[in-house]
């Protein structure tokens, strides 16, 4: 099992219609495909204009198998041109975790 952590840094301004837009169209085209969606979040102290997203996989292979299942979607392809210009950027990190972690 892996967890995904992609986090977005936001354009000014832009935050409000991002949650709009992923809220209304963009979870119901990710998450019947990437699956397990482990929480979505906007940050209020630090790095503002930030969301980050978490999703639990099987496997890399899983996960990369279900991404590119994602970027081969006409919903998503119809869909990204509205979210992506509101991204200034784009981090990814793979989470491995603890023995001890709770699944």
């Amino acid at each position: 099992m892996i967890v995904e952590m992609r986090s977005y840094v936001l354009r000014p301004g832009t935050l409000p219609e991002f949650m709009r837009l992923m809220g209304s169209e963009g979870i119901d085209i990710e998450r019947p495909v990437l699956g397990d969606m482990l929480g979505f979040y906007s940050t209020e102290v630090g790095s503002i204009n930030k969301v980050i997203h978490l999703w639990r996989y099987a496997s890399f292979e899983d996960r990369q198998q279900r991404r590119a299942q994602l970027a081969a979607s006409p919903e998503w392809a119809a869909f990204a041109p509205k979210v992506l210009p509101l991204i200034q950027e784009m981090h990814n990190e793979l989470l491995n975790p603890a023995s001890f972690s709770p699944q």
